[in-house]
């Protein structure tokens, strides 16, 4: 057992994250796991689209408020 493996601690640090990573893999394909349920990616897709409309509709309000304080020249030169 190596108390102090060679070279920086942060290679250290992320050999053994990828390896308890590959291992949970591992692990995770030998019990056929597929990761995300239909159900779980149907929630997180509802919550980004809420996000979006949420975005749109105060962007759309934005435009809309401000709309009457664009000048315009009626295309005439300045």
């Amino acid at each position: 057992m190596i108390i102090n493996p060679p070279g920086p601690p942060e290679i250290a640090y992320l050999r053994a994250f990828a390896g308890a990573r590959i291992a949970r893999l591992s692990d995770a394909r030998k019990r056929h796991d597929m990761g995300a349920s239909a159900i779980e990616l149907a929630i997180i897709t509802a919550i980004l689209v809420g996000l979006a409309v949420t975005v749109l509709v105060i962007i759309g309000n934005v435009v809309t408020s401000r709309a009457g304080q664009i000048n315009s020249n009626n295309g005439r030169i300045p």
